[in-house]
């Protein structure tokens, strides 16, 4: 495990590139460099969701990211231990020799690669191959033979990866996949990319300046509502660069400079007519407010005790006690907010022939969580202010995953709901076994 991610994991001190050039350093300097311009565009994009609960979106001719979750989910790999490991020792050979293998060929081996490590944790099986694997991945990715070979290699790239994570791979990896979001003409095969670069910079040792740099790079997209890569208002793109630089802020602990033109990106994007655009920048919206603020104690700490504070500078919650956590905006993450609080109560209380049920409940939801959380920053997704009969406190945030039957997990911050996203994406119905035996799921989630 890299040294980066375990200081962004263990002390969540990254601070973005363009934050540190306006801090003192006696020993260096960083360059201010210049955020790039911007396409002003007022189009909204459609996208699908492409996690488990991911739509039906495929015919015989056009091969999408939701294809590639049902091939892999339509069936579970529940062989014996020995027999899982000798099927993916053979299509780990297969895979690294290439030797007269044919398209459809390695389309079933690197399906079956991938069954075998979202719902198995075997680091050990290929600790000492990742070089190989990356390279025989990256020669499908460059070759794009088929869209489907494409899609499933940049896949099986990011599955790797979040099983052994390697120092070595962003670098190896990082050009390639984005030279694959800007010139595929495979609307999945870009899909796919968006996403595996996300989990490329997260875990294959990319550099704290990397990491907003690639952050900057999927806001451009999102901004250009996809023209930037040829993409224009194509959904699935969009949607996952939206996704990705969520993922990929929860490592930032300094977003103060990029935050407003962030936070703008996104709000453009909630008069989207999709619902699934309007959530993933909604949700992206509330984690940016989230990391406005910082905690406080009533000990010593980074920002000093409470008392060095004014009572109208230190938030809590009017409903909870006054022993519950309390915190403090070091910057204003926007400046628009009456604006932006309007188009959010419009969201959260929508009525529309124009969208189904189901979209409607969601929406309204998801924007109920998000304006509660901007008005009530101590509190996180699914917050329910009903009193518990047995301890006599506020339910509080309630959205929880559980781990069999007696594991619970409890998602009370905006950064562990865009975490559990972005696990969420690449193990599918695996999360749960990841998240049991493979440290780097655990650490990431804790």
């Amino acid at each position: 495990m890299h040294d980066l991610r375990r200081q962004a994991l263990e002390s969540g001190k990254t601070v973005s590139r363009r934050a540190q050039s306006k801090q003192p350093s006696p020993s260096s300097s960083r360059p201010n460099s210049a955020p790039p311009s911007r396409p002003q565009s007022r189009n909204t994009s459609r996208a699908g969701s492409d996690d488990e609960e991911g739509g039906n979106q495929s015919d015989e001719t056009s091969f999408s990211v939701n294809s590639i979750d049902e091939i892999l989910l339509h069936d579970k790999n529940d062989k014996p231990i020995e027999a899982w490991r000798a099927e993916l020792a053979d299509r780990i050979a297969e895979l690294i020799d290439r030797k007269r293998s044919s398209t459809q060929g390695r389309e079933k081996c690197l399906t079956m690669y991938i069954r075998i490590l979202t719902s198995q944790y075997a680091e050990d099986e290929i600790r000492g191959k990742e070089i190989e694997l990356v390279a025989a991945f990256l020669k499908s990715i460059k070759a794009e033979s088929s869209e489907k070979e494409t899609a499933l290699a940049i896949k099986a790239l990011a599955i790797t990866l979040i099983t052994s994570p390697s120092d070595l791979i962003y670098d190896a990896a990082s050009a390639p996949l984005r030279q694959t979001i800007s010139d595929s003409l495979s609307m999945a095969s870009k899909t796919a990319a968006i996403h595996a670069l996300g989990a490329c910079t997260f875990f294959g040792g990319a550099s704290e300046g990397e990491i907003v740099e690639n952050m900057a790079y999927l806001l451009d997209i999102v901004s250009s509502d996809g023209e930037q890569i040829s993409a224009l208002d194509a959904c699935q793109p969009v949607t996952a660069a939206i996704e990705e630089y969520g993922f990929l802020a929860t490592l930032v602990d300094d977003l103060s400079l990029e935050s407003e033109e962030a936070i703008e990106a996104f709000a453009d994007q909630l008069s989207s007519s999709f619902p699934e655009v309007q959530i993933a920048a909604g949700e992206n919206i509330a984690l940016l407010f989230e990391k406005s603020y910082r905690l406080l104690s009533s000990d010593d700490n980074e920002l000093g005790p409470i008392s060095n504070y004014s009572p109208e500078d230190v938030i809590s919650d009017p409903d909870e006690d006054s022993s519950m956590p309390k915190l403090l905006q070091i910057y204003n993450p926007y400046r628009r907010i009456d604006q932006l609080m309007h188009t959010l109560s419009d969201l959260a209380s929508l009525s529309t022939h124009r969208v189904s049920k189901k979209d409607q409940k969601a929406l309204r939801t998801t924007f109920a969580d998000v304006l509660n959380s901007i008005e009530f920053p101590t509190r996180g997704p699914r917050y329910q202010n009903a009193v518990s009969h047995e301890t006599g406190k506020r339910y509080g945030s309630r959205m929880v995953v559980r781990i069999h039957q007696d594991g619970v997990m409890r998602i009370d911050k905006w950064w562990k709901l865009h975490r559990l996203h972005g696990l969420r994406r690449m193990l599918q119905g695996g999360f749960v076994t990841h998240y049991e035996q493979n440290e780097v799921v655990f650490d990431s989630l804790p």
